[in-house]
């Protein structure tokens, strides 16, 4: 009896371990390689604040008109705004009249509920994501689970320094990507339930 339940048990386990390195793999090869070539109008711009290029990025956006406002989320409370604006490439023209600094995120989730607060305070129905590519599927769980009802539009941002065609040979992007799959996972599993459509 006892010899069934281990064999029972592990090949559960081997299901459960094939089944993750397939969907990493599919999670890693669907990652976009790069921008993309246009982005609809949206209501508001948010950039999640934590990788290379994002806050540059979404800033563009905001010059392009793609949205109406900016909010970078995220933002340590001792980080000035002088240091903020320094981190756009090029003038900063509309950064005092339409960027909006949020302090209180720390982790993904708070960059959810800062940005959720905002799109009410600007009674906003429509947001640009920026964010990095690999961070791309997570950040839109939780900031769909943070404001059902609320289009977002990803913009990824792929930085020079990851390789995503092949990264099996570079343990650093290798590394990110495993975390950031594990991360996407649980993230599925708690916003599954509350992103399911109530039945009528």
């Amino acid at each position: 009896m006892r010899r069934r339940i281990a064999r029972g048990l592990t090949g559960i386990a081997g299901l459960a371990l094939t089944a993750y390195v397939v969907g990493f793999f599919v999670f890693a090869a669907e990652l976009d390689r790069k921008a993309p070539d246009s982005v609809p109008v949206a209501d508001g711009i948010v950039a999640l604040t934590g990788g290379e290029g994002r806050i540059t990025e979404a800033y563009k956006l905001l010059e392009d008109g793609k949205g109406q406002r900016l909010l970078i989320t995220g933002v340590h409370p001792e980080v000035k705004i002088g240091t903020v604006r320094r981190m756009i490439a090029g003038p900063a023209g509309k950064f005092d009249c339409c960027v909006d600094v949020g302090r209180q995120a720390e982790n993904t989730i708070g960059n959810a509920n800062e940005t959720a607060e905002w799109v009410r305070t600007h009674q906003y129905r429509s947001i640009i994501l920026v964010t990095s590519t690999y961070h791309v599927p997570r950040a839109t769980l939780e900031l769909k689970r943070a404001m059902p009802g609320i289009s977002i539009t990803p913009f990824p941002v792929v930085q020079d320094t990851l390789h995503l065609d092949g990264w099996w040979d570079f343990p650093g992007t290798t590394k990110l990507l495993v975390a950031e799959y594990s991360k996407y996972l649980l993230t599925l599993a708690h916003a599954r339930p509350l992103l399911r459509r109530p039945e009528i």
